[in-house]
């Protein structure tokens, strides 16, 4: 009897009682059946999560080869831009010196030209001047001769030779 007054005795049937309650009331299926739910939920998650991922690393890598085909596209471009530009320098160029040459040999021209002009108003002036100055000596011996005693007499026969 001294076993039936033993406080370990009746905690050790108080457990076993509480276990085969437990186990009657089938709390471990349930508990398991909730531990699978849970680990099944889980695994679901995981499987989720290596799907994305595994879609992301797709995704990443197309964006990478997109990113490099714009690169090539953008260097591509790039160069033919620069081509572009030269082609177009060059141009340019050659129409900056064809107008250069063409102005240059319009300023030839004018220069000729108005060398030209020049050269007859300097001869008109000089035949101008010549002229007076021939004028001014013509009258300056007409002036002085009006009483030639040589031509007088002459002029005076000449008039009586055509009546």
């Amino acid at each position: 009897m001294e076993l039936l007054q033993d406080a370990h005795v009746w905690e050790g049937v108080g457990l076993t009682i509480l276990i085969i309650a437990l186990i009657y009331l089938k709390v471990p299926g349930i508990a398991l059946g909730m531990l699978d739910a849970r680990a099944t939920k889980i695994q679901a998650q995981l499987d989720e999560a290596t799907k994305l991922r595994e879609e992301a690393e797709r995704l990443l890598a197309e964006i990478k080869t997109q990113r490099e085909a714009s690169e090539h596209q953008a260097a591509s471009i790039v160069a033919l831009a620069q081509e572009e530009a030269a082609r177009l320098g060059e141009e340019a160029k050659a129409r900056l010196e064809e107008q250069i040459k063409r102005r240059g040999e319009m300023a030839e021209r004018r220069i000729a030209l108005a060398e030209t002009q020049a050269a007859a108003e300097v001869k008109a002036a000089a035949a101008d001047l010549a002229a007076q100055a021939a004028e001014a000596v013509l009258a300056a011996r007409l002036a002085a001769a009006t009483t030639d005693p040589m031509v007088d007499p002459a002029v005076a026969a000449l008039a009586t030779k055509f009546q």
